[in-house]
């Protein structure tokens, strides 16, 4: 029998394994009303009022989402219509300079960054800073629409783009590097043709990309952290925490989008979550990810963003309780590790009481072929040493 107390709006995201489709799943086993709703309509404020709560995925290339997403949810948490994301996780998605300003405002541990937004004063700080500086654009992911600038000379020559037509928000050269890096990594049949569907859309870009704005007429930047080999990232979804080591490119600066990683962040990473748990405190959001680097002395948040997607699978890898894999999974009031993540299963790991398997290898995700050196499973209940 159906629970006729609530009934959850869901925006229907076309494509495989989305969002969208993993609500729906969920509704459906526990028995939840949901009724589709299209966030797109004219009058979706109307299609919510028999609803109790929305749930909308949009990603940062929907140019239609960027034009409005924002705005409809914070109406919505006008008038308190729960909604995920809220508006406190979401104003500032795919928006570094947004971050910017949020980060500095409670004092986060944050590298050094800079916004200028004209080219004379952009181009006084070039000629009185120090090189490396990390030059971005205020949206993009996976490390795209990043640069490393390493003289004067050059960045002149990005102010004088960036003041002039600008650049696309999605870069196409990054996106074909990408499919290149991708095949050196892997060296699989899959990622060879990627490339091919790599210089295709090189060519012949999508039209959703082409409708996307042209970024122009600021400047941001980061100093460079010399000599790091990886980021930590912390994921946070209430009083629970998700992490992973991001290994950097080989010879490049840039851990995002490299698919390289670990799950074991070791004695240094537990300190992150501390301040990802303190920050999403402090700024009351539902979910948040953070990007952690350490210089020589202290961890230091790259930047924290809204991830809008609901943690039901992260990373390749699903929730089964009572699984310890490395660590990926620390519960907030003293960073125990609880519910960990398991990856998508080629291999079925099942919960019991009393087992405990060492030195099991086990296949990930293909794209990785990597081993994991030991998995611990223990009751549900219990406390697992650190």
């Amino acid at each position: 029998m159906k629970n006729r107390e609530i009934t959850l709006a869901i925006h229907l995201q076309e494509g495989t394994d989305s969002y969208s489709d993993k609500w729906i799943e969920y509704c459906q086993k526990h028995n939840i009303n949901y009724k589709l709703v299209d966030c797109y309509s004219d009058n979706i404020i109307e299609e919510l009022k028999d609803c109790d709560a929305l749930l909308w995925h949009w990603i940062h290339i929907d140019y239609k989402a960027q034009l409005f997403a924002r705005q409809l949810m914070h109406s919505l948490d006008t008038i308190n219509f729960p909604v995920y994301p809220n508006a406190k996780s979401c104003w500032h998605f795919d928006d570094k300079l947004g971050q910017k300003y949020l980060l500095e405002a409670i004092e986060a541990p944050i590298v050094k960054n800079y916004a200028f937004f004209d080219k004379k004063s952009a181009t006084e700080w070039i000629e009185s800073t120090s090189f490396p500086k990390v030059f971005k654009l205020r949206n993009g992911a996976g490390a795209h629409n990043v640069q490393l600038i390493h003289s004067i000379k050059e960045a002149k020559k990005y102010i004088n783009k960036m003041f002039g037509s600008g650049f696309q928000a999605n870069y196409r050269g990054g996106v074909l590097s990408d499919k290149i890096w991708h095949f050196k990594r892997d060296k699989s049949l899959k990622s060879f043709l990627q490339i091919g569907a790599g210089v295709i859309r090189y060519i012949f870009p999508h039209k959703v990309y082409s409708l996307l704005p042209v970024e122009k007429n600021y400047l941001y930047a980061q100093d460079f952290i010399p000599n790091c080999d990886h980021d930590i990232r912390v994921f946070v979804i209430g009083n629970r925490a998700v992490t992973k080591k991001r290994m950097v490119r080989d010879g490049d600066f840039r851990a995002s989008g490299s698919g390289k990683m670990s799950w074991d962040i070791g004695e240094e990473g537990k300190k992150c979550v501390e301040v990802a748990f303190e920050v999403s405190q402090k700024l009351q959001t539902q979910s948040l990810a953070f990007d952690f680097v350490k210089d020589s002395v202290v961890i230091q948040g790259v930047e924290a963003t809204t991830n809008c997607s609901f943690p039901t699978s992260i990373w390749g890898k699903r929730v089964i309780p009572g699984v310890t894999v490395s660590s990926t999974v620390l519960d907030h009031e003293d960073l125990k590790y609880h519910e960990p993540l398991t990856y998508r299963p080629n291999v079925l790991i099942t919960t019991k009481a009393s087992l405990k398997i060492e030195r099991l290898q086990i296949q990930l995700d293909h794209r990785y072929a990597s081993k994991i050196s030991e998995v611990k499973i223990y009751p549900i209940n219990d406390r697992v040493p650190m």
